[in-house]
């Protein structure tokens, strides 16, 4: 990885920074918008099974809401700081301002390894989590929905607590909730299957088929198993994927250069998207270093998983095939890289746009939540794509009219959005 001092918080500073001046924003919006407005650090003590105590850090963190309550995942995460949940607050004010739906932006977060706890203890997690900020939380305050290393039963309990505590039942507080629980069918793939169909429209403009590319993707998780499925459904070859070794703390890379078959890289999988290397190798993967998937001779690239994956030493590696990145995964690509990749002129999907379909589909599911009324799955896929190719073209256009990166022409309708929205209410 990167020597670089990698800092999520400062990056998403950076890019804000840039458009903000850009845009002419006055100084109070700016002092407004580059910070967080609440912030809620805490301990969550817990009792283990060995009848021991450990102490648990938590945060959560709203960083704007002119637009409508924060919205926002929960992770669960040994390396996970307050300067990470910052930065992904910003970000996701952003996010739905891009794809215009009445949501602000928020995050939360536990320093934890669910690896290590067991299925109580990590039920006494949720369940302390929600205990200690409970007034914050609520369907027109705060709607937290699952992110790395949660999932709909993390969800399920969190829910549970937050309806114990105020005494009512609240089905549209929490989101990525299962199927029969208020949850939303479609809400599982939504995030990988939005960025497929945002690459679907750019491979369009960019007059190649959809049906004709190869993609590299990194990370196995929920995001790059549903972008993998779409991505094959349309015809596209996906030729390499990675994912994380928790044995070894690394991760490798699994290709095929006729193509990776999804079902049966899933059944060699756990739940936390780790792919075994014995049975990938004995199925006929070749199994490569960790950062092998950007060093791929394909049209597209995938990074669905963590920041700091395209930065100022792996962007070196980027062949010259490549013609557009999407970014799965939240905060993947640093400024150094951003640059080089202008320079060459690829074809930048940013982050806060291509994975928006997990938020999008999470307000459908609040939405559905709190009238007590459900959509058929093609209602919400469909609902989606239209939000996501709307969403994608209204970048484009600004993209291409002003001569811009694609990033900085999300920033620039995201930000004043929400900028209009705090004038309009008369905070700045």
């Amino acid at each position: 990885m990167s020597g670089e001092s990698f800092n999520p918080y400062r990056m998403a500073q950076q890019q804000f920074d840039g458009v903000a001046q850009q845009l002419g924003l006055d100084e109070a919006t700016r002092a407004l918008l580059r910070v967080p407005d609440r912030e809620v650090h805490f301990n969550i003590p817990i009792r283990m099974d060995d009848g021991g105590y450990q102490v648990f850090r938590g945060f959560r963190i709203h960083h704007n809401t002119a637009r409508g309550p924060a919205k926002g995942g929960v992770r669960f995460h040994p390396q996970e700081t307050a300067d990470t949940v910052r930065a992904l607050a910003m970000w996701m004010t952003w996010k739905t301002a891009v794809v215009d739906i009445p949501l602000g932006g928020g995050q939360g977060g536990v320093i934890c390894d669910p690896h290590n706890l067991s299925m109580r203890e990590q039920e006494a997690l949720c369940r302390g989590w929600v205990r200690k900020i409970v007034d914050v939380l609520g369907p027109d305050r705060d709607v937290p929905a699952p992110d790395v290393m949660a999932s709909a039963q993390h969800m399920v309990w969190m829910l549970d607590e937050y309806e114990q505590l105020v005494g009512r039942k609240a089905p549209g507080a929490m989101t990525g909730k299962p199927i029969g629980l208020g949850g939303s069918l479609g809400r599982i793939e939504s995030t990988g299957y939005g960025v497929i169909f945002a690459v679907r429209e750019a491979l369009a403009e960019l007059g190649s088929r959809i049906e004709d590319a190869t993609a590299s993707v990194q990370g196995f998780g929920n995001v790059a198993q549903h972008a993998i499925d779409l991505f094959h459904s349309y015809g596209g070859t996906v030729t390499c994927v990675s994912s994380w070794d928790q044995k070894e703390q690394a991760a490798f890379c699994f290709r095929k250069k006729d193509g990776v078959q999804l079902k049966e890289l899933r059944s060699m999988t756990n739940s936390y998207g780790e792919i075994s290397r014995a049975k990938a190798a004995d199925a006929g993967y070749e199994v490569l270093p960790g950062d092998a998937w950007i060093e791929q001779e394909v049209e597209v690239l995938i990074p669905a998983a963590m920041e700091n994956q395209i930065n100022r030493d792996t962007v070196k590696n980027i062949k010259g095939s490549v013609k557009m990145i999407a970014e799965g995964a939240n905060g993947p690509t640093t400024p150094p890289a951003d640059a080089v990749i202008k320079e060459r002129g690829i074809w930048l999907l940013p982050d806060f746009l291509a994975n928006a379909g997990g938020v999008t589909c999470s307000y459908f599911e609040q939405v559905q939540s709190n009238m007590n009324y459900f959509w058929t799955r093609d209602e919400v896929i469909s609902k989606l794509d239209s939000k996501m190719t709307d969403a994608y073209y209204a970048v484009s256009h600004m993209a291409r009219r002003r001569s811009i990166p694609m990033r900085d022409a999300a920033y620039m309708i995201a930000i004043a959005r929400v900028a209009e929205a705090c004038k309009l209410r008369g905070w700045v």
